[in-house]
């Protein structure tokens, strides 16, 4: 691509000779009508080229069914480049042969038998978007050194880079690889602990036959096609700075990192603020799905520069898992760090639903089911209730060691955890977001990690016997899914506030969309979720969730009081019950704490019998001498 006279059809049929491909020139492609146009003068408008750029483009998807071939076309615009890349988005790359107007005026000059005058070469450079996608090449140079150029990079390098190869890093390897990418995989080298890794696991599968691998920087970086698209996969905090610090020296103006990690959504923004100076794009990405989603198909939630993330989108959509609609579960989720701040709150969210089935298991089990009968049970949840942490619990209760006894029963019950959940109590509070759930199965984990002084402390009080238990499955069942919509509907409601809060104008459905599946939190509920939050951010507002919360309250209350009365720790499930009372009603308690804030600390307050909001202020006790 690039204006009239940059040399377009030249370079197009030279590099066609070269590889072996067909060529076709976009002027040979225009109407009658658009030819007469511009030899009158005239330059073309977009409905002109509409139709143009509409054939090239079926013409492109005719050819890359057979092999490949070389286009030359202005495509001065970036819709004009969208158009004639559509449908074949990720089989699609731009050259852009750029040249001062000073030069290629005399060029035009110099041409014979060419329909376009050389007055209409100003109106092409005034409406000339420069692609940040493409290979740009100097057209000073000469024919053969521009050849070599492309070749290099475009034919002869990778199109996308991923660096760090743990198990995510490795599983998104053989993703993009088994889609037919072309990629250059890195990892660190450390004597006598992480040596030839890349080597070594390219060897391991078929589908990475084609791939590079490196453990020197410098190497992986220069085999990338520029502008350069790096992914990140690396543990989060300083390891990231680490990578972009060491990253940096090699890169180039347009480049782009993508921090695919879990990594803390303020920190993420200060990167894509440090990393613009340096005129470099930083897409935080957060990845959902474990080794298995990243293999098959993980959700995406990507944020940043819209611009660069339109670079990646062709790769990222690709990978990702598809929805019932088979739409990618990836979308652009916004500015900053608010890929990080969604993934936090899946975390987050991921966090009570575990929390939740663990209580579940823990009720079962004093009810007198062994793990296979409560792994029965669930099964017979998931016509109702199916959910990707539903589904892997029955596995891990019917799952047998090598003596024949339950697996799960020898696992120490100590739980931990790397921070997300940690990430969102903070948020939550410092948003004003009643985030309780997360909260209190983030502390049942630390509560697990005390399994000492839980030991000492058993021995020291009194704990009732289970065997009164009076609870039926369903009842279990219903409770259950009454605190997963509590659940969601903080999990939501943390988004929306952070939303309206740093103005990222978060789609609270198309969220739920992505969510829906390849990762962890996918459900049923989830995809209700879709339809519910195109009207509502809200989700208990709708009649839907409306009724079967008041349908399940009931038997909430029941296994909490039950459970309470036998001393079996269901902190989540009676945290779902508190919160709804909390929320739903008229008049609460807070008068008096307000009323004591006045006491001590003269803080005011208001008054239901004035509604003018004027602050009120009382000298509760008299003051004495004494």
């Amino acid at each position: 691509m690039g204006v009239s006279g940059s040399g377009k059809s030249t370079i197009g049929k030279l590099l066609s000779q070269e590889l072996n491909i067909p060529f076709f020139d976009g002027d040979d492609f225009h109407p009658k009508e658009n030819i007469e146009k511009m030899s009158s003068g005239q330059p073309l408008n977009d409905k002109d080229r509409q139709s143009w750029l509409e054939v090239l483009n079926s013409l492109a998807i005719k050819e890359l069914k057979k092999s490949n071939c070389i286009i030359v076309c202005s495509a001065l615009k970036q819709k004009y480049r969208e158009i004639l890349s559509q449908n074949i988005e990720t089989q699609s790359k731009w050259i852009y042969l750029s040249g001062s107007f000073d030069l290629i005026s005399k060029r035009l000059n110099n041409r014979e038998n060419h329909f376009m005058p050389l007055d209409l070469l100003k109106s092409q450079f005034d409406i000339l978007e420069e692609p940040t996608g493409a290979l740009q090449v100097d057209i000073s140079l000469s024919t053969n050194e521009i050849i070599k150029t492309i070749k290099r990079d475009q034919i002869e390098t990778s199109e996308f880079g991923i660096f760090g190869l743990g198990v995510m890093g490795k599983s998104i390897c053989r993703n993009l690889a088994k889609r037919g990418f072309k990629i250059s995989m890195y990892n660190r080298h450390l004597d006598d602990s992480e040596v030839e890794v890349a080597k070594n696991f390219k060897i391991q599968f078929s589908e990475l036959s084609e791939a590079k691998a490196f453990d020197d920087i410098t190497a992986f970086v220069n085999s990338l096609q520029q502008p350069r698209l790096i992914l990140l996969m690396v543990n989060s905090g300083k390891t990231v700075d680490r990578v972009i610090k060491n990253l940096l020296p090699h890169l180039s103006k347009n480049d782009i990192l993508i921090d695919g990690g879990n990594s803390n959504y303020k920190k993420t923004k200060e990167r894509f603020d440090y990393l613009k100076s340096k005129n470099i794009h930083f897409i935080g990405a957060g990845v959902s799905g474990g080794e298995k989603g990243a293999l098959n198909g993980p959700s995406i939630m990507p944020s940043g520069d819209k611009v660069a993330y339109e670079m990646v989108q062709p790769y990222l959509e690709a990978i990702s898992a598809k929805d019932k609609n088979d739409l990618p579960c990836c979308t652009y989720i916004g500015s900053e760090g608010s890929g990080h701040f969604i993934k936090m709150v899946h975390n987050g969210i991921e966090y009570v639903e575990m929390q939740l089935l663990a209580e579940v298991t823990t009720i079962l089990e004093a009810l007198g089911q062994n793990p296979d009968a409560i792994a029965d049970t669930l099964g017979g949840w998931k016509n109702t209730a199916s959910s990707y942490l539903l589904d892997i619990t029955a596995v891990i209760l019917r799952k047998k060691d090598d003596d024949g006894d339950w697996l799960v029963k020898k696992i120490l019950d100590k739980a931990g955890n790397k921070g997300t959940g940690n990430w969102t109590t903070i948020s939550s509070t410092e948003l004003g977001v009643p985030s309780t759930l997360v909260a209190t199965a983030l502390y049942s984990r630390f509560i697990s990690f005390y399994k000492d002084e839980r030991l000492q402390l058993n021995k020291l009080f009194d704990r009732t016997e289970t065997s009164e238990l009076n609870l039926s499955s369903m009842e279990i069942f219903e409770a259950y899914q009454f605190a997963r919509i509590i659940n969601h509907y903080q999990g939501f409601k943390l988004i929306n506030e952070a939303s309206n809060t740093y103005k990222w104008n978060l789609n609270l459905s198309e969220i739920a969309r992505i969510w829906t599946n390849g990762c962890i939190i996918k459900s049923t509920l989830m995809q209700d979720l879709v339809e519910t939050l195109k009207h509502d951010a809200n989700i208990l507002t709708n009649t839907k969730l409306i009724d079967c919360v008041n349908q399940y309250k009931l038997a909430a209350k029941k296994v909490v009081l039950q459970s309470l009365l036998s001393d079996i720790a269901t902190p989540a499930l009676s945290e779902a019950v508190q919160f709804l009372n909390g929320i739903t009603i008229a008049y609460s308690s807070a008068n008096i704490i307000q009323a004591q804030r006045d006491f001590f600390g003269a803080h005011t307050y208001k008054r239901l019998d004035d509604e003018s909001g004027k602050s009120y202020h009382t000298i509760w006790e008299k003051l004495t001498n004494n």
